[in-house]
């Protein structure tokens, strides 16, 4: 055990912040330690942006949920899958580099490269005393936030990352039994063995939101994930991904 693995487990979703902007230095350090993060082949095929314009960020936060911790926070980063610096390599060095392009290997590997630099600004800012909370809602509807943010061909904003000093830290979470999620020299295929671990883990999370809310909320997480997979969601993201000419091979 040691300070960064504390930091690490003591993680927890923050949606309720401080009226205090971050410094330029602490965003500017958030953004080097992102940029730390493993990226394949050393393509660092993503991008951030930050949003500090006011309007820009009410209107995300209505498109986002509405969430009003999109708008009201210390610092909003949105991370992008970006392979438009690609089409500028091809046209400094004279390839034709479309086909890489537009694979879906290398819209896989945009989105591995985004989410990597995202948690390690997560870690960075948490570290930092800040708290945080990763914002998919953006995906509600990417038109819109593309024309916001000024978005080019071969780029998608995959999420927003929400920074801040806390002004209410929320209960920490409980995950998945680890022998769910960690298999040792293949996938753990046995049905009842995966049945018996989630029911374990639907009592604890039953538990949890029976005291978190005092008895108002009871349901296991199989409930909810069956409740929240059964919506159909942003079903136009195939279109759109395709549309900036990503993910057509």
């Amino acid at each position: 055990m040691n300070n960064i693995i504390e930091k690490i487990l003591d993680h927890r979703s923050v949606r309720s912040f401080e009226d205090k902007l971050l410094s330029a230095k602490q965003i500017s350090t958030i953004v080097e330690c992102a940029q730390a993060a493993s990226t394949s082949s050393y393509i660092q095929a993503y991008s951030i942006i930050g949003v500090t314009d006011p309007e820009k960020k009410a209107k995300l936060a209505e498109l986002a949920g509405p969430q009003s911790y999109v708008e009201n926070n210390g610092h909003l980063f949105v991370f992008c899958a970006d392979l438009h610096r690609m089409d500028i390599v091809a046209e400094m060095e004279n390839e034709d580099l479309t086909a890489p392009i537009e694979s879906t290997e290398k819209f896989m590997v945009a989105c591995i490269d985004a989410a990597l630099a995202a948690q390690n600004a997560a870690l960075a800012a948490e570290s930092m005393d800040l708290g945080i909370c990763y914002i998919g809602g953006i995906r509600n509807d990417l038109q819109q936030v593309s024309e916001i943010l000024d978005i080019p061909h071969r780029v998608v904003p995959l999420f927003g990352l929400v920074v801040g000093y806390p002004k209410k830290r929320s209960d920490k979470k409980p995950r998945l039994p680890q022998a769910n999620v960690y298999h040792e020299n293949g996938y753990q295929t046995d049905k009842q063995t995966f049945i018996g671990q989630l029911e374990a883990y639907n009592e604890t999370i039953s538990d949890y939101y029976e005291q978190r809310t005092k008895g108002k909320r009871k349901e296991t997480w199989t409930q909810q994930m069956a409740d929240m997979a059964g919506k159909k969601s942003r079903m136009y993201m195939k279109d759109f991904v395709e549309k900036q000419g990503l993910k057509k091979q």
